[in-house]
């Protein structure tokens, strides 16, 4: 069916124009390069690899969940020298305030005149790469720190605004099954985060390749593939994808499912959820799926698409309630159940 579906897009979507089609070409060979390069010193985890890079190319931020030794640092360290982009990690801890992160403002005094003046000294968040490492365990103010930085790539301090330089990221980890001590991300925020990506045990088979290349003599080393002009280059591509009525109102269709309370909402959604996805899902089911187009040497996004990234869009923007949780029903039970339900609408 994804093939009917593909060729009817293919159909319905103009051509692109020559500077397009090698751009996608670029993009194309890029992307291939990039898993290639990553594949030396990260093993396995495709699919979490392919999912921060449509975030990027969509100028969004990920939320990495996974528990200790799957390697979510060496991932975000990896992509940073990959992409030649500025790298900094900041170790969130119950005792981190915002000045350490954003910077503060200290007094300098000229050894000639006397004179004493305020001098900025910026902090980590002046990065185009940030790792913030386990962001659960720093208190709410600090978490809100980040706030302005991921929705409007600036930062305020005192009543000066500073330009964040582009391209900026935020890649956050957190630990799922360690709670103590911990302060669970506000919503707000957790809608700054353009993707919820879980990384998984890896198969045996990937794990065993994963210790023979990591205990041995060598260590891999990796080449810049992309530098921080030419993302922004691409990124302006991914946004040029025309996305037909067609896959936007599936796309909207989706998230608008995940909402209680509504005329059409299913039994399981009334049964389950508090509360839907917003439409900033919607905008980021679009976004990414033009990324994950752009990606794969399509300059057109299909159905198929958004299923992809429903998952990764969806699963922290749904709250469920005391009745999911104590019958052991997941946000991805409930979307998955979603995709079942919604159908694509008529061509």
């Amino acid at each position: 069916m994804a093939e009917d579906i593909t060729t009817t897009v293919a159909q319905t979507t103009p051509e692109p124009k020559i500077d397009e089609v090698k751009a996608l070409a670029d993009i194309k060979a890029a992307h291939k390069k990039i898993l290639a390069e990553i594949g030396k010193v990260f093993i396995g985890q495709t699919k979490v690899v392919e999912e921060v890079l449509y975030a990027m190319f969509a100028q969004g931020h990920v939320l990495l969940i996974g528990v200790p030794g799957l390697g979510k640092t060496l991932l975000v360290n990896s992509l940073a020298q990959l992409l030649d982009l500025q790298f900094k990690r900041v170790q969130f801890t119950p005792d981190l305030m915002p000045t350490d992160i954003v910077g503060t403002e200290i007094i300098e005094e000229n050894m000639k005149t006397g004179e004493r003046n305020f001098r900025f000294v910026k902090g980590p968040l002046f990065t185009q790469i940030l790792l913030a490492d386990e962001i659960n365990r720093t208190p709410p103010k600090t978490q809100a720190a980040l706030l302005q930085a991921m929705q409007e790539r600036k930062i305020t301090s005192g009543s000066t605004t500073y330009q964040l330089e582009e391209p900026f990221f935020v890649l956050a980890t957190q630990n799922p099954i360690e709670q103590e001590g911990t302060y669970p991300l506000p919503e707000a925020q957790l809608d700054r985060f353009m993707f919820n990506v879980r990384m998984e045990y890896p198969p045996l088979e990937e794990e065993i390749t994963m210790v023979r290349a990591t205990t041995g003599g060598t260590v891999g080393s990796l080449s810049p593939v992309l530098d921080g002009i030419r993302i922004r280059e691409l990124q302006e591509i991914v946004r040029r994808v025309p996305v037909s009525d067609r896959v936007i109102r599936y796309a909207v269709s989706i998230a608008e499912a995940t909402r209680p309370g509504r005329e059409k909402s299913a039994g399981f959604v009334n049964d389950f959820i508090t509360w839907g996805a917003g439409p900033r899902a919607s905008q980021y089911l679009i976004l990414g799926a033009k990324a994950r187009a752009v990606l794969h040497g399509r300059f057109y996004v299909a159905c198929e698409d958004i299923r992809a990234l429903a998952f990764a869009v969806l699963r922290h923007r749904i709250m469920l309630n005391f009745s999911a949780e104590a019958e052991g029903i997941s946000a991805d039970t409930i979307i998955e159940k979603i995709l079942k339900a919604v159908p694509e609408p008529a061509a």
